[in-house]
């Protein structure tokens, strides 16, 4: 357990075929189901600062009480993302804690030195940062508001994740208005 935030709760890989990443850790891993978003509905979306329009591709599964990310720019709009692609990486980009004290864990962070490199919202009450520290691919820090639309998400995509019999291995994101 992180001495600041509390368990990680997600691993997220960065993929080049999202589909086939799916496919792998379903049939392979025993991990899912997926739930599958083409087009993320990033709001606010900043890199160093900057607004950019995003194009992300993501799919999210439980194993236990942490979720998998797999994550495919689907543009050339500036990311951590594509910054760990063009340097050569595929697999594990970040690992993420989920907050409920967002403004508080994020001052946290910063004080002790961290910095926001990438942010945005999904849905209401479901802001990210990105820390801007990495020390080796694979340790970038994300902080995930959970509390609202978002976190109701997750929250099904854990119980449908329990006892899967690996039938409907890839299922839509439902509406973050309707959840």
């Amino acid at each position: 357990m992180s001495k600041f935030l509390g368990e990680i709760r997600q691993l997220g890989y960065v993929v080049p075929d999202i589909e086939a990443a799916m496919d792998y850790w379903a049939t392979t891993m025993g991990v899912g189901p997926w739930y599958y978003n083409p087009k993320v509905p990033i709001e606010d979306y900043r890199y160093d600062g900057k607004p950019y329009e995003v194009h992300n591709s993501v799919a999210l599964a439980n194993s236990g009480f942490v979720q998998v990310e797999l994550i495919q720019t689907r543009n050339d709009a500036p990311s951590m993302y594509r910054d760990f692609q063009e340097a050569g990486h595929t697999g594990l980009q970040h690992v993420a804690y989920w907050t409920q004290d967002f403004d508080n864990d994020l001052a946290l962070m910063e004080s002790q030195g961290f910095k926001v490199k990438m942010s945005g919202t999904v849905g209401e009450n479901g802001r990210f940062v990105y820390f801007d520290k990495e020390d080796h691919p694979g340790t970038v820090i994300e902080l995930s508001e959970v509390v609202g639309p978002k976190g109701r998400l997750f929250k099904t995509i854990y119980e449908a994740s329990v006892g899967w019999n690996g039938d409907d291995p890839v299922r839509p994101f439902p509406s973050l208005s309707e959840i």
